[in-house]
């Protein structure tokens, strides 16, 4: 069998399976989600192993340590895992959910209701938690999914998804609800691009080239997901120890991920003293900081930190390490324009004490999230209460920002009458209905 025939006959089955699973209750669907997160805490040791190859080919090829961290599972993370899918399981169920109506002059009782969208497909890199927060926010909300991890998590995905399957197999859920793609070439991505009418969506995770080829190459309709060149912009009036403590925790404290802050910006009202205090704690933290003119002056002998040069593609880059570009800015206004120039609508913050910066801000910055006296590392599905989160959405069209169980639905509008006919002089009931 040829690898398109291996891809459609899991799409087929995926289309049957997200059949199946549309209409059946909450109840039904939080069993099997229990099931899969038992399953996974049972098998640990299972896929912990799996794991470990990936992580070990990934070593052999050179693969940065901030990538291995994002791949890398232990019975921990795999706790962590299925306890995320327990979290998803006690959350409101979308589907159903009347978005709005009313009933119409003419009698008719009119509703939006939250349905699947049928069969998604996720693409993304090598982060196999993914696979699971996928899967359990997919089967929540009624839909079928269709996974493509990356080559290097091929054997952490293999057996996280037959973990999930045999799991499902016990339950109401069609067990054909989640499935792998087949496949670790080029061409197995070009399948799942291509299925237009077998996949209704399909959500890219991961870096721009990865997101860009899926939007320019994909004929199934896509939900995009940004890049995360998150900024923290330092006002004329901030607390600059807080400012700091923020600034840090954005950096270093998870610096692999999409919501780490990669540009700091601070006003040049403050820049003498909070560069300087920045440069030093993120020189403690193993932070390389890739400095304008501006900031560059304030390394060296004065404060015995070496800043590298900045160059216009560092202030565009998502790193995903311990590097992070800073600049001076004279205003507010002036950071707002490096952030729409060079930023990727992800996530930025302001750190101010005033409330007039921050209400201009928030209404300056075009971005999916924006904090104000926090870091950016809480954009974030589970963080927002959402439980696992299938992405950040940095468009404009269907879901922006975290998307949670509601942005995995569409709508449909259900009208109800009583023999009700249109005419050309208005709304009339058709005779012998209602009551006899």
């Amino acid at each position: 069998m040829s690898d398109a025939e291996d891809f459609l006959k899991v799409a087929h089955a995926g289309r049957t399976a997200a059949a199946g699973l549309a209409p059946l209750p909450r109840g039904l669907k939080d069993t099997a989600l229990y099931a899969v997160a038992d399953a996974l805490v049972a098998r640990a040791a299972e896929i912990v192993e799996a794991n470990a190859r990936d992580v070990e080919a990934a070593r052999g090829a050179g693969t940065p340590e901030a990538m291995i961290d994002r791949l890398r599972l232990d019975e921990a993370r795999v706790e962590s895992i299925a306890r995320a899918v327990r979290e998803v399981a006690e959350l409101p169920d979308p589907v159903g959910e009347v978005v709005r109506g009313g009933t119409l002059p003419n009698g008719l009782e009119l509703r939006q209701l939250r349905v699947p969208l049928g069969v998604v497909g996720i693409i993304y890199e090598g982060r196999p938690n993914v696979t699971v927060d996928a899967a359990a926010l997919c089967l929540k909300s009624g839909n079928a999914v269709l996974l493509r991890g990356s080559s290097s998590a091929y054997e952490s995905n293999t057996v996280l998804v037959r973990v999930m399957q045999e799991a499902l197999a016990g339950t109401e859920v069609p067990a054909e609800a989640v499935q792998l793609v087949p496949g670790t070439t080029r061409e197995s991505v070009k399948h799942l691009m291509r299925a237009r009418g077998l996949v209704d969506v399909l959500i890219p995770r991961g870096g721009a080239s990865l997101i860009n080829s899926v939007v320019e190459e994909s004929t199934v309709p896509v939900i995009e997901t940004g890049v995360g060149n998150c900024h923290v912009y330092v006002d004329a009036d901030a607390d600059l120890e807080l400012a700091l403590e923020i600034l840090v925790n954005a950096k270093a404290q998870r610096p692999s991920v999409c919501n780490a802050a990669e540009t700091f910006l601070v006003h040049a009202a403050v820049a003498d003293t909070f560069v300087p205090m920045a440069l030093t704690r993120l020189a403690r933290e193993g932070v390389t900081v890739h400095g304008d003119e501006r900031v560059a002056a304030y390394g060296g002998e004065s404060t015995g930190v070496t800043v590298v040069p900045a160059t216009e593609e560092d202030f565009r880059q998502e790193y995903l390490s311990l590097d992070i570009a800073a600049a001076v800015v004279g205003s507010l206004e002036d950071a707002v324009a490096h952030i729409r120039r060079y930023g990727s609508a992800h996530t930025d913050a302001i750190v101010t004490r005033s409330q007039k910066a921050a209400r201009r801000f928030v209404a300056l910055v075009d971005s999916a999230a924006v904090a104000v006296n926090a870091s950016t590392r809480f954009t974030d599905g589970g963080e927002f209460g959402f439980g696992a989160e299938i992405g950040i959405s940095t468009q404009k069209l269907h879901a922006r920002g975290p998307m949670g169980l509601p942005e995995l639905t569409s709508t449909k509008w259900v009208y109800t009458g009583e023999g009700h006919l249109r005419t050309s002089g208005g709304t009339v009931i058709a005779a012998g209905s209602g009551e006899g």
